[in-house]
């Protein structure tokens, strides 16, 4: 039986994620690299020699890709999916899948339409540890407590970064859509209703928009969760990373390294420990199991996830894998997102 061709890419954006894509298109021989294109026509060194172009729609009609993979601005997210599926490609798209819920349905039925495959940036479903935390969690039962946050004290070239994505979305929406996902995947429950908060920190960002938020959801088998998130030189490295599951019998927990720090990439990703507290205690009012830590030495790091990431697109492709829950599940957690910033901006609870 002879080797799947190849599959030709275009890879438009080469930020923090666009590069780590495209060098997993780079390393994988599944994948062939037609194109970058970035707006100001350059490639980091890693990537020298691939043909550049500075316009998404134009390297789409000349090169004619298997494969889009969208890594811009979440402003653009929609309607350049919905450009490349309707030129017949497949598409990676990063999180979120788009600013608004229409733009989000409007991308998944052009896949549909087209029957296309669509694999949203979803980088935790595909780390082994989070795995295990969504599975230690689910063991326990609901219903569930959810406490999360991912605060980033940002300076530099990364404060920079952070004030261009807040031109269109917020830090409860653009990292919120990883944790609210995370949430659902643990409870099976619909989530019914939202409250958000959120205070604008700088006078760097547009006096519409907030660079600190929380969110609180409930889900209608009475689970409940919160999930905060702040980008700027004000946030504090403090319990910048909760990861907490509790339920009736017990919690999960991630156990972070006190040398972790809140701008370094990997440190979104990584869980280092994973501690699991059973409630059950005996006649003497002891617990009766001693809190196990689960060791997750030898995880991937960003790029290794990346790499996990294309793969399961590759797969995807190859097999014709229905794609259509993971479709539905990244349409539920951002609709939760937006929500919450709707309850921002109105001060009001609402529900869904």
């Amino acid at each position: 039986m002879s080797a799947l061709k190849p599959l030709s890419v275009v890879v438009a954006g080469l930020g923090n994620m666009g590069k780590s894509h495209a060098l997993a298109y780079h390393a994988n021989p599944g994948f062939e690299i037609a194109a970058l294109v970035n707006r100001t026509g350059e490639a980091p060194a890693e990537l020298s020699g691939y043909t550049m172009r500075t316009s998404f729609k134009d390297a789409i009609a000349e090169f004619k890709p298997d494969i889009a993979s969208i890594n811009t601005y979440s402003d653009s997210h929609a309607d350049y999916a919905v450009m490349a599926l309707e030129a017949g490609c497949h598409v990676f798209v990063e999180k979120p899948l788009a600013t608004t819920l229409a733009d989000a349905e409007r991308v998944v039925a052009a896949a549909k339409a087209n029957g296309r495959k669509l694999v949203i940036g979803y980088i935790l479903r595909h780390h082994p540890s989070w795995q295990r935390l969504i599975a230690e969690s689910r063991a326990l039962g609901g219903p569930y407590v959810f406490r999360m946050n991912l605060n980033q004290q940002s300076s530099g070239p990364t404060w920079a970064t952070h004030k261009q994505l807040m031109e269109t979305t917020p830090p409860i929406v653009d990292c919120g859509v990883h944790y609210l996902d995370v949430m659902c995947q643990i409870t099976d429950a619909n989530p019914v209703e939202v409250r958000g908060m959120g205070l604008r920190l700088s006078d760097e960002i547009a006096p519409e928009m907030y660079n600190y938020g929380h969110l609180q959801v409930l889900f209608d088998d009475g689970s409940m969760g919160w999930y905060e998130a702040g980008w700027g030189p004000m946030m504090s490295e403090t319990a910048f990373f909760v990861k907490d599951v509790i339920s009736p019998k017990g919690s999960v927990s991630i156990v972070m390294s006190d040398s972790a720090k809140s701008d370094d990439i990997d440190t979104h990703t990584m869980t280092s420990v994973i501690r699991v507290h059973r409630a059950e205690t005996g006649a003497d009012g002891k617990f009766v199991h001693p809190d196990q830590n689960l060791s997750m030495e030898g995880e991937p790091d960003h790029q290794g996830l990346c790499d996990r990431e294309q793969a399961f697109l590759l797969d995807a492709i190859n097999n014709d894998a229905d794609l259509t829950r993971h479709m539905d599940d990244a349409v539920k957690s951002l609709a939760v997102c937006l929500a919450a910033d709707e309850s921002v901006r109105t001060g009001k609870a609402v529900m869904l």
